[in-house]
């Protein structure tokens, strides 16, 4: 049976959207996992690229080489006039990804989406449950998707999920649980202390 991951994305943003409906201006302005990003800083990154056609997308990457904070800098300052209720409607009009997120199946919506939704989460303090299905779909595409850069912090490593049934690469174990594997993936510090093993010390280390 083949995987919808496109229908995966859209329900990831689809809770997304639910959970920033629900936030109070005050939430939207706090801080997030992403180092000096706000709450809305970081919807503002995530649905950017969603309007852009191809050569948009290529024109925002050659832009940003030479603006502070490359590219994803432009991507939030083009929403920084809007209110959290306009950043809300504008993740409900793009529920399904498009664009450059639509890439692999939807895969780069669904991690992207998946990660960002916890770095608004975590510091709220407001834990949920990700659905197995989408979880192991992001895990597998957090491990070599090209713009996370995880290959370098889990190279000469084994991960296994505590609570799924997945596990990658060899070497030294670091084990937990899945959601805390995928944050170590996208290198978010303060997440190790939920993992263990032998292979945790390096991993803290390339994190740093």
């Amino acid at each position: 049976m083949s995987t919808d991951v496109m229908a995966m994305a859209t329900a990831e943003r689809a809770e997304l959207a639910d959970l920033l409906a629900s936030l109070t201006p005050e939430q939207w302005d706090g801080p997030t996992l992403c180092d000096d990003w706000s709450v809305r800083d970081v919807v503002a990154h995530m649905f950017s690229y969603d309007a852009l056609t191809p050569l948009g997308t290529v024109g925002r990457i050659v832009k940003g080489r030479l603006a502070p904070g490359g590219p994803n800098a432009l991507g939030i300052a083009a929403y920084a006039d809007r209110t959290p209720d306009q950043l809300v409607t504008l993740v409900e009009e793009h529920l399904r990804p498009r664009g450059l997120t639509a890439g692999f199946g939807g895969r780069i919506a669904l991690c992207d989406g998946t990660i960002h939704h916890q770095d608004i989460r975590r510091p709220l303090g407001l834990s949920r449950h990700i659905p197995d299905d989408r979880m192991l779909v992001t895990l597998e595409f957090a491990k070599t998707a090209p713009l996370i850069h995880s290959k370098k912090r889990i190279k000469g490593l084994r991960l296994v999920a505590t609570d799924l049934d997945w596990r990658t690469g060899d070497g030294p174990v670091v084990r937990g649980p899945a959601e805390s594997l995928l944050m170590a993936l996208a290198g978010r510090r303060g997440v190790t202390d939920e993992l263990s093993g032998p292979g945790l010390p390096m991993l803290v280390e390339r994190i740093g």
